[in-house]
């Protein structure tokens, strides 16, 4: 029988650091609105028009993109998630002018 080491439960940094890897999606990211169009881009599967979400996300309200999110969400045998979003949100913002 050989003589084994005791793990002293020390760890080279880099290991420690290769488990802790912060997200590459969010380096460029540094507002709120940005990290919120992101994920709406990512949540309705139209991540090559992020930018557009970005900046919705920066000139509406939060309110209503939030309605026009679970409108989507809860939709059933949806062909295009973005259209039916952008539907949704064109007519709310209606709404909201009429009133």
């Amino acid at each position: 029988m050989g003589i084994m080491k005791k793990d002293t439960g020390f760890k080279k940094i880099d290991t420690l650091l290769d488990r802790y890897q912060e997200d590459d999606v969010d380096k460029y990211i540094s507002r709120e609105f940005q990290k919120y169009g992101y994920g709406l881009a990512k949540e309705l599967g139209d991540l090559k028009r992020k930018a557009l979400y970005i900046k919705l996300a920066k000139e509406t309200p939060r309110g209503v993109l939030e309605t026009a999110r679970t409108f989507v969400s809860d939709a059933e045998k949806v062909k295009s998630k973005p259209k039916l979003f952008m539907w949704k949100l064109k007519q709310l913002k209606g709404k909201i002018k009429t009133e």
